[in-house]
């Protein structure tokens, strides 16, 4: 026998044929893998010797899912349906050994086998949801004929990874094998299946658990509004549920069609193509071009925080959580106590939810130590905040701020290590938001940036590498909206309308209600304030939003939000103080002009080189600001729309939205040559 193709193999010992496939890094679903797999299969089943296949992986996984680089590209045969029905219609039994993970098209591969064994480290999964598909090639058709419909609905919908152990409780596994001896044990597990004389098990032909779902149909109204606020905006979970309804309703055929069907639909529709880009823009984001690679990085083994509140409190969790030693300097007591009694109550929620052990909760706090002396800072080192640490860190440390908006080069001029200085801008709560903005200053250097967005892998963050200036990328897009939203209230829209349509566009909440989340008087002073924004006068009335009980909105004890007819008097008396007539704005202009202010900041962070390419604004705002990623980010939309509808309609709004608003010449003249922002590379 030997090999088939480049990346396929089959021997034969005794009467069982053992398929290798060797792909490397994941044996992905490419035609080389494809074509191996259907000539190996059918070179077994003409071997008269033959009375059993294994199907095998060498490297660290089975068949880890599709081959994501021939997306869009023109199919080449052999399909992955012929290669299932290859298997699956074998006279000879074939097994699938697993181990790694069996994901997508890789499941769907396993579940057209006869039999599935797998290590107990081993995990299934079906996560084209996260790409905003469904598994085309049969997935939701055998999967809850094997495991039931609602472990399928739980399966498709989230796309989360299941372990072995619960693939063997649910049927979708036959036999766990010891870790280390697949090959040999999964050979031994097909003689067994042939010395049983056991049936050529096709999935597609277990119909017990579909038929018994029947007689239940509300565990599909059921599942959608038990998941409708996580499912919110998404087309790819309700066409996932569909397809498992057609499982349960529909002879095998007519659901494998419903299947390609509502597939066809989704590889076809502007939220996979956005979920498909975003998948390659969270690869995209950590290369940067004048960092390459090999750059040298700077050890890091501890960690220095100044401030010991939410966000100080926060940053530490990320390092304890890897097992780093973290001091936390304060300048009293009492705050430094506060802030380690915060963290304890935090891994202790954490530990009750059962995601980590109290063991855990105590190794964590045992990593983090609090001092009143910022030279206990770096213990075992002799050396306003930066003169201070610069004199004491030791060489090669990392002088990192949290800035979210000061002058990073400025905070720079002040030590005599400028090149050591970044900016690290952490998101509130720092322990669970996962984007890292990382500040390059003018004189920052390369092994800090690459020491920096290393450290952010380690800690699980998405890293944004940006430049610096006002608000950095998140805040400056952010500012950008502020301003379009704030002014349409001085025109006729009420705060509620705005945030309206921009939930409905799939933001987790609106200008508004984000302002009363976050507290209105964040930067405003008692002392200083001059009744001259809507803001500043709903401080004065102690309206400091939720926190008070009041904002922008007024709310109960659960802080359920209702509009304010304060602060609507308050918009009023505004617009009367002004002479402004108010108008009915459109929830379009609405969108418009909130969406496509934030479009304009960002071709002009992109002009002036702040950000380094297009879908790192997209990275920002979907992991920062819970831009849906159904819709790609900011850049990805304007794509979407198309660049020569954002300007005309900015040129149209012309001087509503302000008077210091410039367009973009970067989009102008993209906008003019026909370009999308994703052919900037």
């Amino acid at each position: 026998m030997g090999a088939i193709n480049a990346v396929a193999d089959l021997a034969v010992e005794g009467e069982i044929a053992i398929l290798t496939l060797n792909s490397p890094p994941v044996n992905a679903l490419s035609q080389q893998v494809r074509a191996g797999i259907a000539s190996g299969v059918q070179q077994a089943i003409d071997n008269s010797a033959v009375r059993a296949i294994v199907l095998f992986c060498e490297g660290k996984t089975f068949i880890a899912g599709a081959d994501i680089t021939e997306f869009g590209k023109p199919p080449q045969a052999p399909s992955l349906l012929e290669v299932e029905d290859a298997i699956e219609n074998s006279p000879k039994p074939v097994i699938a050994a697993i181990h790694g993970t069996a994901l997508g098209g890789g499941l769907e591969v396993a579940l057209c086998c006869h039999y599935r064994v797998a290590v107990p480290s081993a995990k299934c999964g079906l996560p084209e949801v996260n790409l905003g598909l469904l598994p085309g090639a049969g997935g939701t058709q055998r999967l809850p004929r094997i495991v039931g419909p609602e472990q399928a609905l739980e399966m498709v919908t989230s796309g989360k990874h299941v372990d072995a152990k619960t693939c063997l409780s649910v049927g979708l596994v036959d036999e766990l094998v010891p870790e280390g001896s697949l090959r040999t044990s999964a050979t031994a597990f097909a003689k067994k299946v042939l010395a049983e004389n056991r049936p050529l098990k096709k999935v597609r032909e277990l119909n017990d658990k579909v038929q018994a779902a029947r007689s239940r149909p509300a565990i599909f109204a059921e599942f959608r509004k038990a998941n409708a606020r996580k499912f919110r905006g998404f087309l790819a979970p309700e066409y996932n549920v569909r397809c498992i309804e057609a499982a349960v309703n529909q002879p095998f055929e007519e659901g494998l069609a419903t299947e390609r069907k509502l597939f066809m639909e989704l590889m076809q529709g502007t939220q996979s193509a956005a979920q498909r880009y975003v998948f390659f823009a969270e690869r995209q984001v950590w290369k940067i071009p004048d960092v390459p690679e090999d750059t040298p990085t700077i050890p890091v083994h501890k960690v220095g925080i100044i401030g010991a509140g939410t966000m100080g409190g926060g940053i530490a969790m990320n390092f304890a959580n890897i097992g780093m030693p973290v001091t936390l300097v304060e300048s009293k007591q009492e705050p430094l106590d506060r802030g380690l009694g915060v963290i304890r109550k935090n891994y202790e929620r954490t530990a009750k939810g059962g995601r980590i052990t109290m063991d855990d909760v105590e190794k964590r706090v045992g990593l983090l130590k609090g001092t009143l002396n910022l030279e206990d800072l770096i213990l075992d080192v002799k050396k306003e905040v930066f003169g201070k640490l610069d004199r004491i860190v030791k060489q090669g440390a990392i002088l990192a701020t949290n800035t979210s908006a000061l002058d990073i080069n400025q905070i720079a001029t002040a030590v005599q290590r400028p090149e050591a200085v970044i900016g690290l801008h952490f998101f509130s709560p720092a322990n669970v938001m996962r984007l890292l903005e990382i500040v390059r200053a003018a004189k920052t250097a390369k092994p800090v940036i690459a020491t920096s967005m290393q450290l952010a892998k380690k800690i699980g963050k998405i890293a944004a590498l940006v430049g610096v200036c006002p608000g950095f990328v998140g805040n400056r897009i952010l500012y950008a909206r502020s301003q379009q939203a704030n002014a349409m209230i001085l025109e006729g829209a009420m705060p509620w309308d705005i945030d309206r349509v921009m939930y409905d566009f799939g933001l987790p909440m609106g200008p508004f209600a984000m302002s009363d989340l976050a507290g209105l008087d964040i930067g405003w002073s008692k002392e200083k304030t001059s009744s001259s924004t809507i803001r500043e006068v709903l401080c004065e009335k102690d309206r400091r939003g939720q926190k008070t009980g009041a904002g922008f909105y007024d709310y109960d004890e659960q802080r359920n939000a209702k509009p304010s007819p304060v602060t609507e008097q308050i918009i009023k008396d505004f617009m009367a103080k002004a002479g402004t007539t108010p108008r009915k704005i459109s929830d379009e202009e609405i969108l418009e002009r909130c969406v496509y202010a934030m479009i304009n900041e960002g071709a002009k962070i992109l002009e002036e080189k702040i950000a380094i390419r297009p879908s790192d604004i997209d990275i920002v705002w979907i992991n920062g600001y819970g831009w849906p990623v159904y819709r790609g980010g900011p850049m990805f939309y304007a794509d979407t729309v198309g660049l020569k509808t954002v300007v005309a309609k900015l040129k149209e709004y012309g001087p509503k939205l302000g008077a210091t608003f410039t367009v973009s010449p970067l989009l102008e003249s993209m906008a003019a040559e026909g370009k999308r922002f994703q052919d900037l590379k």
